[in-house]
């Protein structure tokens, strides 16, 4: 059934669509590989990656800075497959990661046909709780910074997603009026409940199979969103 209405959409940007996961495991490999590190990716990732998810959530909840959210969800995963490593090449591996990141550009499957479908009938943003300096180079790598009016993050607008005053500077960004918007991404509480706390409509991106509750719009292919939009 076709929403009836809006003329915005905003779109969170990692893991809705660019695959952060893909691009992540690629990006560690190449630098464990620089810095000669003898350790399996698959394992480290594993442990790494619940806890970067738990560290975003207090970095998202302003309970720890950008520089402790870098280091520690490093120094904790070394930690959990037991890999002796000095603080020295922790720092610096966070730094090399940040830089090789964006060199990997893999999108979800239908990323660009969806932006395509949508961007003559809606004007499209993004809302963003990723490190700016990496944000943008995400999507120039990607080819697909020409398919966004705005771009809001949240270093710039001082908080973080589902902080309401996000998604006010993102509208008035776009003169935007709630009621004519609507917010897709794939983390419940930040993209989800964040935006209906401000009266955007929302579609959850639910690749990952998150029990949402019933009354939540989701897609689980972004092809999908055409039967709403």
């Amino acid at each position: 059934m076709k929403i009836k209405g809006i003329r915005h959409i905003f779109f969170d940007l990692d893991h809705t669509l660019w695959d952060f996961d893909k691009n992540s495991a690629l990006t560690f490999e190449k630098i464990f590989e620089i810095h000669k590190l003898d350790l399996d990716t698959k394992d480290f990732l594993d442990r790494y990656e619940p806890i970067n998810l738990n560290y975003w959530k207090l970095y998202r909840e302003e309970k720890i800075d950008k520089p402790s959210l870098r280091y520690r969800r490093l120094k904790d995963a070394f930690d959990a497959v037991r890999y002796d490593v000095s603080d020295q090449i922790i720092n610096q591996l966070s730094e090399d990661y940040i830089t090789y990141l964006t060199t990997f550009n893999h999108l979800f499957d239908g990323t660009v046909d969806i932006l395509e479908h949508l961007q003559d009938d809606y004007h499209l943003h993004i809302i963003t709780n990723g490190f700016e300096e990496a944000q943008q180079r995400k999507m120039d790598n990607a080819n697909i910074s020409q398919y966004f009016k705005t771009i809001t993050n949240s270093e710039r607008a001082g908080v973080k997603k589902p902080n309401p005053i996000i998604f006010n500077h993102a509208l008035d960004l776009a003169e935007a009026k709630p009621n004519e918007s609507l917010m897709i991404g794939d983390n419940y509480e930040a993209d989800i409940l964040g935006a209906l706390d401000v009266g955007l409509d929302v579609i959850l991106f639910n690749y990952h199979d998150y029990n949402a509750e019933d009354h939540i719009k989701q897609v689980k292919r972004l092809e999908d969103l055409k039967k709403y939009l």
